[in-house]
């Protein structure tokens, strides 16, 4: 958007430019004149396009840098939601695992038990 108003302006600049040159290049003058007039013209041109560039430069800095900032607010936050959801599956795997091993020590005390029923077996037997 202000690239198309920095072009519109630029065409509008060097239109006025040239529709100046050429009403002073038919103006009843002296050629030192219209020359004098013709520089002064030029001058005043660059000027409104070099602060035309200035103020099209700077809004497109300040839009990088929003743009910029923005970016960095969504990965922020969604760094921080996978964040949070990687800590709630970690402590679902804590808790799944601390299960199985209080199974696994159940089952491991049951096996045990049978083993020393099964010894008791053979040496009364």
């Amino acid at each position: 958007m202000a690239s198309n108003t920095g072009q519109t302006l630029l065409a509008l600049l060097t239109g006025a430019a040239i529709g100046a040159g050429i009403g002073i290049l038919y103006a009843p003058e002296k050629g030192s004149k219209t020359r004098n007039t013709i520089s002064k013209e030029a001058k005043k041109a660059r000027k409104k396009l070099d602060k035309q560039v200035k103020e099209t430069s700077s809004n497109l800095s300040d839009k990088a840098q929003k743009a910029r900032l923005n970016f960095e607010q969504k990965l922020e936050s969604t760094l921080s939601s996978a964040s949070y959801k990687a800590d709630d599956i970690l402590l679902a795997m804590e808790d799944k695992l601390e299960a199985l091993r209080k199974q696994n020590s159940k089952l491991q005390k049951e096996v045990a038990k049978e083993q020393v029923k099964t010894t008791a077996k053979k040496a009364t037997a």
